[in-house]
Order: C-alpha cells, then structure tokens, then sequence
C-alpha cells in the first residue's frame, strides 16, 4: 500500500511540474478530516483559500489594467468556486490520493471535500518552497495561471458585471409587485460524502427546481429557470 502511494505521489508531481523536498507536506495536504490519523488537511485548506484568493486577484490585476473592482472579484468567484477547485483535483487524481476512513470501494469524494484537498495543496507547496528557499509566492502563481490564465485572458467584463440569477429574480419579483423569492431544498440523493441537492424557488404559487453540486448552485439554476416561467407569463 505504502508503495502504491508512493508512485500516486510520484505521478502528482509529474503533473504539477513540482517536486517537494519535505512530503511531509503533501501527506498532510492529501488526509481528509475523517482519516483516523495524523494531522488532516484542515489548517493548510485555511492558508491555502487565502493563498488561492490573493494570487487569482494578483493574475486579474496584471491581465485587466482597465477593470475595475465589481467584474474582476466576480471572475474570481466564479474561477476559485467549488465546482472549478474540485474539477481541478479530479485533473490531478486527488480523489484517488485522499486519504479518508470512508470505505475502499466507496463512489469519489464529492466536490467539497476535493476542493478543500486542492486548497491544502497549493498551501503544502506554498510552504515547501519557502522552506526550500525557493520564491514560494511566485511557484504558486505559475501553478495558479497554467490552470486559469487563459480563461482570465478571455473574460469580457461586460458579461462578468450582468447580474446574477437570485439577484435578477428578487429585483423582477420587486418590480412585478410579487412576494420575495423563497428557496427551499426539494431533495438530495446520491452519498454523504458526493451529494447532489434540488432546491426550489418559488413565487407565491409560480415555482421551479434544479439539481447542483451545491445548494448554491442549484438555487441560482432554479432562479433562473424561475425567470424563465416569469417571462413567458409576462405579457409580450
């Protein structure tokens, strides 16, 4: 078993281009709060969303010298959202390499926990450069831009300062004279640990529902899909 970690852990630093000199690091980046022992991943989720938030700012600010506040911290919600982090630690093989008391054969780890894992891990190399006297920042940052630099390059700040769904229907609700949006969740099915939630939003009696990763996510699908009913209701 150690072994087979061992080359898992091989084959990760041959996808980030990074090699650590203390995996001590990694090791911790790569334990889930449920693992029965050893330090979990935790405190380096915690340096590491801070550390992912400043650097995506830092890459925004050099790419967009013209935007301002409101459209570059909207691209940052959307590129360092749960989905995005945990799509980016499926590319790597976290969900293969997480270390958890959850049984063997058990479905992947679900978005939250992968997220939380790619956080860690850019945190334990963070700090394996500095301890390295390496440009800890500056590794960060390569790794930070392989990933969403072109999508930063391309965004249009036009589209980015649109309002968001939950936003538009709760000011259409206003405009309308109708009751504030209510969102409640209508289901949620798949394991504990990989959930998919179906929230409702609803109107006075007009609703709709969608499925998400998050209940986030599935609120902001179903106020669209809320927005949808609204308009073809309207009159022309």
């Amino acid at each position: 078993m150690r072994a087979r970690q061992t080359s898992g852990q091989d084959a990760l630093e041959t996808r980030l281009a990074y090699t650590f000199s203390n995996r001590a690091f990694l090791v911790e980046a790569l334990t889930h709060a449920s693992a029965t022992k050893g330090q979990d991943n935790q405190r380096l989720e915690f340096l590491g969303d801070a550390l992912l938030n400043f650097t995506m700012a830092r890459i925004l600010f050099e790419a967009h010298p013209d935007w301002q506040e409101g459209p570059m911290s909207k691209l940052r919600g959307l590129l360092v959202c749960t989905e995005s982090l945990s799509a980016w630690a499926l590319d790597l093989g976290l969900d293969k390499l997480l270390s958890a008391s959850h049984p063997r054969k058990a479905p992947p780890m679900g978005p939250k926990p992968l997220a939380d894992a790619l956080e860690a891990l850019l945190a334990a190399i963070y700090l394996d450069a500095h301890a390295a006297g390496a440009d800890a920042d500056a590794t960060v940052k390569v790794l930070v831009e392989a990933r969403f630099l072109e999508g930063v390059r391309t965004a249009r700040a036009d589209t980015l300062t649109q309002r968001d769904p939950k936003t538009h229907l709760q000011e259409t609700a206003a405009r309308l004279g109708l009751a504030a949006p209510v969102y409640t969740q209508a289901g949620q099915a798949g394991p504990g640990h990989a959930p998919r939630f179906t929230m409702r939003a609803a109107i006075g009696e007009l609703s709709a529902e969608a499925e998400g990763l998050t209940r986030k996510r599935a609120e902001s699908d179903a106020a669209r899909k809320l927005l949808d009913l609204i308009a073809a209701r309207s009159p022309s």
